[in-house]
């Protein structure tokens, strides 16, 4: 049997994901921006990876479209745009979709899958996590630049779709309960905003300790209130999250043999949200950094680390296109925290 499959939201990830099924012998549609669209119906897609791999989809082997008009035919819908579009997306599919298609939300943050199915009642929605960077090269390729596959709500409704996904080489990681994982991959997402700020690729900023120290005090202050809330985060990483924050502080040459594989990235890869900024688009630091502000205001604790980050992209969004220093970045973030330590009774 082949599987319909619609890409919505054929970015990096999207193409990279959807790609993948197209190779292992999916009829796959891509919904997306018609520049990128564009590309790939004129290269077709090239998939590689850091570990050597190298796929190829000829434009024949996929249909391109800038609205999910096929979307009734679909056996399988991945949503894979940013959070501040998911409504939208969803609303695209409503008069669309048949009951009972399963529509699998690959998107950063919490809650999305709620968003979708709140719209999408009649289908089976379902929360999922791509673990891992793609990086977009020009030419209709797309480079898996880190370690990870992809996380998602199990569901019977899943199992018919899982050789598909292995046959693409990307096995699907079932949890009874998605939301430990999606907070530990929020974790380790507030290196996004660090990065776009950086002006660096993801391993040499990484591998800059005051980069990590940055990134230490946004995981700290989200680990606390997620504390205060009752969340206990998965463990992703070589460390429980909060013996990983503690690693992040030391010196360089002790992190890197330590905790070398969080280094195994590739030279040129870069957060995504560095490639929005790039691109003059809106980033999705509302729904990680942003994340941790709400949480801290439900349950009364301060997150200045995490709003001044906001701060500092948001600013960016709007034309500021200086780089941070590692130092310079550093000291924002600790003034910022050291501010409402001074002066509690200012922090919303």
């Amino acid at each position: 049997m082949t599987f319909r499959v619609t890409v919505l939201g054929a970015g990096s990830v999207g193409s990279f994901v959807g790609g993948k099924l197209a190779a292992a012998g999916a009829d796959v549609t891509f919904v997306g921006r018609p520049r990128l669209l564009d590309e790939i119906a004129r290269t077709g897609l090239r998939l590689t990876d850091l570990d050597g791999g190298d796929d190829r989809v000829a434009p024949s082997a996929f249909r391109v479209a800038t609205a999910p008009e096929d979307a009734d035919a679909a056996d399988l819908v991945l949503i894979t745009v940013k959070s501040a579009q998911t409504a939208e997306a969803a609303r695209q599919l409503a008069d669309r979709v048949r009951p009972g298609t399963v529509v699998l939300s690959l998107q950063n943050g919490i809650g999305n899958d709620s968003a979708i199915r709140e719209i999408l009642p009649s289908c089976v929605v379902l929360a999922g996590m791509v673990m891992f960077n793609v990086v977009h090269h020009d030419g209709g390729r797309f480079h898996r630049g880190t370690e990870g596959g992809l996380a998602v709500t199990d569901d019977a409704a899943l199992e018919r779709f899982a050789p598909l996904f292995r046959r693409g080489g990307l096995e699907l990681s079932r949890h009874a309960d998605l939301r430990p994982v999606q907070w530990a991959k929020l974790l380790l997402n507030l290196n996004n905003p660090i990065n776009a700020l950086s002006g660096r690729p993801l391993r040499e900023q990484l591998a800059d300790r005051d980069y990590r120290r940055c990134l230490a005090l946004a995981q700290r202050e989200a680990l606390a209130v997620m504390s205060r809330a009752r969340i206990r985060p998965a463990r992703l990483t070589v460390l429980p999250p909060a013996l990983m924050a503690q690693l992040l502080t030391v010196p360089d040459a002790l992190f890197t043999r330590v905790a070398g594989s969080v280094l195994a990235v590739d030279p040129m890869a870069r957060s995504s949200m560095a490639d929005d900024l790039a691109r003059g688009r809106r980033t999705e630091i509302g729904w990680l950094c942003g994340e941790i502000v709400n949480l801290g205001r439900m349950v009364g604790s301060p997150t200045p680390v995490n709003a001044r980050l906001v701060e500092l992209v948001e600013a960016a969004e709007h034309g500021d296109t200086r780089t941070w220093s590692g130092p310079q970045l550093l000291a924002q973030l600790q003034e910022a925290r050291a501010h409402t330590a001074r002066h509690p009774a200012t922090e919303s």
